[in-house]
């Protein structure tokens, strides 16, 4: 039977697979994508692929479509089941599989479905995912043939070795915990069994329809739920998941949001004790604070490009124990394995609050205290938003600006800093500003404006200013 199969082009994005089901993803682009990973990773000299699938209603029929493919292509499909992406990704690191493929739509509306790819230890994306097109669009694929399909239970294995790094002695902490519903409610209900203290756990039902919440806690709105918890019950903590527990939110005992990157000064500090001089990676976006502050503890700040396939390339490279982004992305390579899990990230974060002689909030309040705006985002075309990109980098380099072009243009000046960048998933511009001074924040804010109204661009709505962070 020839095989040739067309995908909706918005699908194949930079990091993932990605599209609304039944209308730009559907079972035959899963079988698709299972046919030619799988020719992939054979040709890899791979016989094995690891799957795994989010709590969405879609992901049962999308997994069992993609596994299809893997078959068809001869590579024996490990199923772990439902559960959160990290266990998926620990599965493919601890048995050395020929590839790995997660179904979900992370923190995406709950009609959206997606899949996220390893080739042997290693993310699978960019290029390597329009080439999954060309295969499908050309027909080239391995001869079809026929394998098993093999069930594993990954669960137990998995929360016993997120355990084995817990290094907050018998602390009793009171901690809140909101899975939003997603995919980690079976393995955190597990762990939180074996972790000293009293430990609450919020929409902790694994539900495809997020009845709760939308399950993405760099949003402030869906973080209103945990920080009211952590608030009446005095806990020390509240911690949040993403849909797929990739990524993580933070809230202190006063119930105050962390941002990612203030998260990762806090990581960096205790990983730099045991790495004296390491390089620690964060993305473009996050605070200068964080950069200054690894620094202050003897490491390295090397600020990288934002997207977690490219930070875990990144990380490789360096041999950085640690890298961490805004959007709550965290990866130890430091005693785990280098990807992003949010599971290990709490673990350790809890560790940290455990030995800790005050409490979060006043560890918090001690770091420098800027102001910033959030992540602005403002639609523009998928080709224009490149060329701005160029024609701002152009016109700072003129002026002698001070600009960093790993991913955008990051300018400093006197005042503090401001970010232009392109998103690789979207069409749309990203904007981010951060100064000490209000009046500091309106010169940054401006001198954006200037250079997006040069290209032919309106101001963005800067609106939500985040003191103190």
């Amino acid at each position: 039977m020839t095989f040739r199969h067309d995908f909706d082009p918005t699908s194949l994005r930079e990091y993932d697979i990605r599209g609304i089901v039944g209308r730009t993803l559907s079972a035959a682009d899963a079988f698709a994508i299972g046919r030619c990973f799988g020719s992939i990773v054979a040709r890899n000299g791979g016989t094995t692929t690891a799957i795994g699938y989010d709590g969405r209603l879609s992901s049962p029929e999308l997994s069992e479509a993609v596994s299809n493919g893997l078959r068809a292509s001869g590579i024996q499909v490990l199923n772990i089941g439902r559960g959160p992406t990290p266990m998926l990704y620990y599965t493919a690191m601890t048995m050395e599989t020929g590839g790995a493929i997660m179904v979900t739509g992370s923190h995406n509306p709950p009609d959206y479905n997606g899949f996220k790819m390893m080739l042997g230890r290693k993310p699978f994306f960019g290029a390597q995912i329009q080439e999954i097109g060309r295969m499908a669009r050309e027909g080239d694929v391995v001869a079809e043939t026929s394998a098993a399909t093999r069930t594993i239970d990954m669960e137990e294995d998995y929360v016993t070795r997120l355990r084995r790094d817990w290094d907050g002695r018998d602390r009793q902490l009171k901690v809140v915990w909101d899975n939003g519903n997603g995919s980690a409610g079976d393995v955190l209900a597990q762990l939180v069994r074996h972790l000293p203290g009293e430990h609450i756990v919020l929409n902790g039902t694994i539900d495809g329809t997020f009845p709760a919440h939308h399950p993405d806690p760099t949003v402030p709105k869906n973080l209103e739920q945990l920080i009211a918890e952590v608030r009446a019950r005095h806990a020390d903590i509240g911690i949040a998941f993403d849909g797929d527990a990739d990524r993580i939110g933070l809230v202190d005992d006063t119930g105050t949001i962390m941002f990612g990157d203030q998260l990762m000064v806090l990581l960096a500090r205790d990983v730099l004790r045991s790495h004296p001089g390491a390089t620690i990676i964060a993305d473009v976006k996050a605070s200068q604070v964080l950069f200054d502050e690894i620094a202050r503890a003897g490491g390295e700040p090397l600020m990288w490009k934002t997207g977690h396939s490219l930070i875990k390339s990144k990380m490789a490279e360096t041999e950085c124990p640690l890298a961490g982004e805004m959007s709550g992305h965290i990866f130890f390579a430091d005693k785990w394995y280098g990807f992003d899990d949010a599971l290990y990230a709490a673990v350790r974060t809890l560790g940290i609050v455990a030995r800790a002689d005050r409490p979060l909030s006043a560890i918090r309040e001690a770091l420098p205290q800027v102001i910033n705006t959030p992540e602005v985002r403002f639609d523009c075309d998928d080709v224009r938003k490149f060329k701005v990109i160029e024609e701002v980098a152009a016109r700072l380099r003129q002026e002698g600006a001070t600009v960093s072009e790993i991913d955008g243009v990051r300018v400093l000046t006197d005042d503090g800093w401001w970010l232009l960048r392109a998103s690789n998933t979207q069409a749309v511009l990203v904007a981010r500003a951060e100064a000490k001074t209000d009046a500091g924040l309106r010169a940054l804010k401006a001198a954006l404006v200037r250079q997006l109204a040069a290209s032919g661009l309106p101001a963005p709505d800067f609106s939500g200013a985040h003191a103190g962070h």
